[in-house]
């Protein structure tokens, strides 16, 4: 039996979500409140030191890394397989998953908190104590000063420009790369696509889609989400509190990734 801790809205836990899709894996949910800080909890913290969704439990043996679970379950439950058979595409897809964890996850989490989670947390941390509070969970100085910036500043936090830059530049390299193949890792659709599809969602939910996606990205999106396994794994889950957030602050962030990124 597969269990998954997870929850409705995190990028990572909703890559992991398509790939048991995929693979038309049945799996037995354990939802996390991340803001009522569920990931904190001691019981959780014996599975998942890090803190953090997903963590994969399959017949007692615990996985953890969103991007290592993924892998585990293409070994794992190899029909069908998101790997390309290709040494050279696997290879390419296996570059194209490291960005994420690099740097990728934690730049989506800068443009979301910037554009809209700011504001989940600013209702309930209504006081510096309470701030204060929240930010001695983070796990390292870096974290916090940056947690800090993006929910006191939003939109205006330097982490904001920089992560906004950084995701021109990633989605043009797409841009290029889909010139030459329908799919990041070549012709077959692969763990590449998978792991970027929560991320391309999320750009087009906080409006910065408008701001960074060519046609063949456009394309892409498209037969992305059009696959069976984005409605089991992601759409049928979307939270729809976050989505009329998104929706409210959608059209401002649009406006100001624009100018940003012309100036």
């Amino acid at each position: 039996m597969i269990e998954l801790y997870h929850n409705d809205m995190s990028v990572c836990a909703q890559k992991v979500r398509l790939v048991l899709a995929e693979k038309n894996q049945p799996w037995v949910g354990h939802h996390l409140n991340l803001r009522a800080g569920d990931q904190h909890k001691a019981a959780y913290l014996e599975l998942n030191p890090n803190g953090v969704v997903p963590t994969l439990v399959d017949d007692g043996r615990v996985m953890i890394e969103s991007t290592m679970i993924c892998e585990y379950l293409d070994d794992a439950y190899p029909e069908p397989s998101l790997r390309p058979s290709d040494p050279y595409a696997r290879g390419q897809m296996r570059l194209w998953t490291k960005k994420l964890d690099d740097w990728v996850h934690a730049d989506t989490g800068t443009l979301s908190s910037c554009i809209a989670f700011r504001y989940q947390y600013l209702a309930r941390l209504d006081t510096p104590e309470k701030l204060e509070a929240h930010l001695a969970n983070m796990p390292s100085m870096d974290k916090r000063t940056r947690q800090h910036a993006n929910i006191t500043r939003g939109m205006e936090s330097p982490y904001f420009v920089a992560a906004l830059k950084r995701f021109a530049d990633l989605f043009r390299q797409i841009e290029a790369t889909l010139g030459s193949s329908p799919w990041l890792a070549g012709d077959t659709y692969s763990l590449a696509d998978t792991g970027y599809t929560p991320y391309f969602l999320r750009m087009e939910q906080l409006g910065l889609g408008a701001a960074f996606y060519g046609q063949r990205v456009r394309a892409w999106g498209e037969r992305l989400l059009a696959r069976p396994s984005f409605a089991a794994g992601i759409g049928n889950l979307l939270n729809p509190d976050y989505l009329a957030l998104f929706e409210q602050k959608r059209a401002e962030a649009t406006l100001t990734a624009r100018s940003l990124l012309a100036a």
